[in-house]
């Protein structure tokens, strides 16, 4: 193997981790929310207001994705890699300091800019340094780690808080953004993009800004000490000085304010003067002409108010949120501005005829309906445990669920190898046949059905088969488009299985909702089945548990139903996929 080749699987690996980081952190904050919500100012029973937490990241994850995955295809691999990673080190730094709700979600948001930057980069750079036949097993590595950081991430939180604050999490999730970030600088010399990419990444040349990037870590610094406030030096007879302020009482007339300020000019000052400078702006002007900023513009408020119409209800009450009706109509016009604005644009945002091919196209409405039905298992599984089993602890039902997800990685890992000897379209129809197997036995699930080990059987083939997916449709969209559309290409097929599971997600919960007013309606009143008691008898508790059984009964076939629907497109759209590169 030769050194070319070393520093491209390095650089791959390295892009991998930050995968993995990136969904940990996704799920790192279920356990850390609670405590957040107090930093924030909110009481414990005020969940959905501390929503915006959740969904902020999400909104930024998924209304980016397009242009970054753009950005990637005309701007090169290493580059979005690099600043992916330093916007998410950013973001963390802003949630690690935030005070109050808004700083928190707005950190949130720009950590989800980051951490959504880094897949569509990831999977294009796999295509850039395998030929099509034999991209099926990185790919299946690539999703598996993804996948690991998603099993990882809980346990990953459980261990910082227990030794301490729900801080100390961004805090280190902002070091391992910069020591990544730093490590792929190093090889960013590597060609490791294809080589018309390659040529406009090293075009503004491959030696590093270090002055600049120290600035840069500087500033970072002095912000999340202006914001933090941390006790330790405040309170310090010689470091609080520079807490102190020098008029009024804003903390931005401190003398480690007027530090931040200074830092951030000797930043903006290095960026103007230096022959290479950190952000190499110089050339960004070209790329923001060919990236069609104002399309990735209305996409993206079209992708928001479809996250925001259905994320910020709560899944086990509500189907869409209040303001669902004015969100989904916004949506829709701007999706209609977006579908003129490319048909308009020289050059716009979706290159035309990327998605000419059918298997190219097909993957993003197979990926739809596979996030549709993903969505039934990482919500209603700990649903269904929290409402029989683990009714007074919801960490042991949110642990149900590891089961399913560590059968995930090593299907999709499985899947990448299965890739070289089964046609795609074989493999992802059977894998989602197998998850729909899986959701019917769930749908057969009784009270007691998660204290026996035959509960398992399904959690495993559900993981298997949405794992075994992974791979096959990866591969398929990137086999039919073409190289230089790659980065967009991959970021879609992202953007399909979010909005699949969102829209899964209340579709889903309307339906198991009508199935638990029904089987509500037919529960006996209170004086029949606890005759003489005030409250309710252990017969009457027993009937309403049976009732929201029902209801994620109807859920799990729903699931299943849309797996199915999955397994015939993936049987009909991918049956003509190629295996040989795109020109």
């Amino acid at each position: 193997m030769n050194d070319v080749a070393r520093s491209s699987r390095a650089l791959l690996g390295l892009a991998a981790v930050a995968v993995a980081f990136a969904a940990a952190d996704t799920y790192v904050v279920v356990l850390a929310l609670p405590d957040m919500m107090t930093s924030a100012g909110l009481d414990i029973a005020e969940l959905q207001r501390a929503a915006p937490i959740v969904s902020g990241f999400l909104l930024g994850y998924v209304g980016a994705l397009p242009l970054i995955g753009r950005i990637a295809d005309l701007r090169g691999r290493t580059p979005v890699l690099i600043g992916s990673l330093v916007v998410f080190a950013v973001g963390s730094v802003l949630t690690a300091a935030a005070y109050n709700l808004d700083t928190m979600v707005l950190g949130r948001f720009v950590q989800g800019v980051g951490g959504g930057g880094l897949v569509p980069a990831t999977l294009a750079l796999v295509a850039d340094l395998w030929p099509v036949e034999r991209r099926g097993l990185p790919l299946g590595v690539v999703g598996a780690v993804q996948e690991v950081g998603s099993v990882l991430g809980p346990l990953y939180g459980a261990v910082v808080l227990a030794v301490s604050d729900w801080r100390a999490i961004f805090w280190l999730n902002c070091a391992a953004g910069l020591v990544l970030a730093a490590a792929i600088l190093r090889l960013r010399g590597a060609r490791v993009d294809a080589p018309d990419i390659a040529a406009r990444s090293r075009s503004s040349g491959a030696q590093a800004d270090w002055i600049g990037a120290l600035l840069a870590v500087g500033t970072l610094a002095c912000f999340a000490l202006v914001e933090l406030q941390p006790q330790a030096l405040v309170t310090d007879v010689t470091y609080g000085l520079a807490f102190v302020p020098v008029a009024g009482d804003s903390r931005w007339l401190t003398p480690i304010a007027f530090a931040a300020v200074a830092l951030a000019a000797l930043f903006v000052i290095r960026q103007v003067l230096a022959r290479r400078p950190l952000l190499a702006w110089r050339a960004w002007g070209a790329v923001s002409r060919e990236a069609d900023l104002l399309g990735a513009v209305l996409l993206s408020c079209s992708l928001a108010g479809i996250i925001l119409a259905f994320a910020s209800a709560d899944p086990e009450q509500q189907v869409l949120s209040p303001a669902a009706p004015l969100l989904l109509v916004g949506a829709a016009v701007f999706a209609g501005l977006f579908a003129w604005r490319q048909r308009r644009a020289p050059h716009p945002l979706i290159p035309r005829a990327t998605f000419r091919a059918t298997p190219a196209w097909g993957a993003l409405v197979i990926s739809f309906f596979i996030g549709s039905a993903l969505i039934a298992a990482l919500v209603d599984i700990p649903f269904f445990a929290r409402i029989t089993v683990y009714r007074n602890s919801q960490l042991e039902a949110a642990l149900v669920l590891l089961r399913f997800l560590v059968a995930l990685p090593f299907g999709a890992v499985l899947g990448g190898w299965l890739t070289r000897r089964v046609s795609a379209a074989a493999l992802t129809a059977g894998a989602m046949v197998v998850t729909a197997l899986a959701f019917l036995q769930m749908a057969r699930w009784e009270q007691d059905t998660l204290t026996q080990w035959t509960a398992t059987v399904p959690l495993v083939l559900a993981g298997v088969g949405f794992g075994l997916a992974i791979a096959p449709v990866n591969a398929a969209v990137l086999a039919h488009t073409r190289q230089d559309a790659h980065g967009v290409a991959s970021a879609l097929l992202v953007v399909a299985r979010m909005v699949g599971m969102l829209v899964g997600i209340s579709a889903l919960t309307a339906v198991g909702l009508r199935r638990f007013y029904a089987a509500s309606a037919e529960i006996p009143p209170l004086e029949e089945l606890c005759p003489g008691q005030a409250t309710a008898c252990e017969a009457y508790n027993s009937a309403i548990v049976d009732a929201g059984i029902a209801q994620l009964h109807a859920v799990f076939i729903g699931a299943a139903v849309c797996a199915l629907i999955a397994a015939v497109l993936a049987a009909v759209l991918l049956r003509g996929t190629r295996v040989s590169r795109v020109e």
